[in-house]
């Protein structure tokens, strides 16, 4: 009876071991490698859906405080520091909390003049190029088929992205000028009529560097919310298999 005991309690401590090791492996993978999130709400349409789930390199930036599980106070400032790029999509910790996930494209770099004028972009004083394409069409959770009217922006350097633009007259259309501050940036939401980003200096503005979490990457599954995880029969018209995999870079 003994030995029957002794081998039941070592494989009941085997299994713990086991669990330990995969949540401290896991925990590494997040903080050094890929972390997931998820988009909440529409200010990055039509780049990113709500219901969408992406992968988040953590090294592209380096690392913070922001980068550990609770950000926990453990690494001053930012080590292993690398500048983002005009046009990457970050996910950042809102300035003014310091906690809150914010997910927006990087469109103003430190020394930087950004402002817009009457729904167009400018930066150091010139208008960035803006084509515009196709609607962007959605249907809305009460089955109506909406659009938008969808452009195709050209940021310095070349890169470019698709932006909605519901009007140019909005609220966040006219603007003064930012000045980037040494060791921040300026980001800006897709949805440009319907974002709260750094055009709004007591919502979001400039973001610190050592607020950068990672550079979005890559997405690996999306809903658009139409089924419950327990109504199984409506997976297959709920989930977007086609944005399954997409780069975001």
């Amino acid at each position: 009876m003994a030995v029957t005991t002794t081998k039941k309690s070592g494989g009941l401590w085997d299994t713990i071991k086991t669990v330990i090791y995969a949540v401290l492996i896991a925990l590494f993978i997040r903080t050094v490698a890929f972390e997931p999130f998820n988009i909440p709400s529409g200010s990055m349409i039509p780049s990113l859906l709500v219901g969408d789930y992406l992968f988040v390199s953590k090294y592209s930036y380096g690392y913070s405080r922001y980068s550990l599980p609770l950000s926990l106070p453990l690494i001053p400032g930012r080590v292993l520091s690398r500048e983002p790029e005009r046009g990457d999509i970050a996910v950042f910790k809102l300035p003014s909390d310091n906690k809150t996930d914010y997910i927006k494209r990087i469109v103003g770099l430190p020394g930087d003049r950004i402002q817009v004028r009457q729904g167009r972009l400018y930066i150091n004083d010139a208008q960035l190029e803006r084509r515009r394409v196709e609607d962007f069409v959605e249907t809305d959770r009460s089955g109506a088929v909406v659009r938008y009217a969808q452009f195709i922006e050209t940021l310095p350097g070349g890169r470019t992205h698709r932006i909605l633009e519901i009007s140019d007259n909005a609220s966040l259309d006219n603007t003064g000028v930012y000045v980037v501050p040494k060791g921040h940036y300026f980001a800006m939401g897709d949805n440009r009529d319907n974002s709260l980003d750094s055009r709004v200096l007591n919502g979001v503005g400039f973001v610190p560097v050592e607020n950068l979490v990672g550079r979005a990457e890559f997405l690996f599954f999306s809903t658009n919310g139409s089924a419950s995880l327990w109504e199984v029969w409506k997976w297959p018209g709920a989930i977007r298999f086609s944005r399954f995999f997409q780069s975001l870079q």
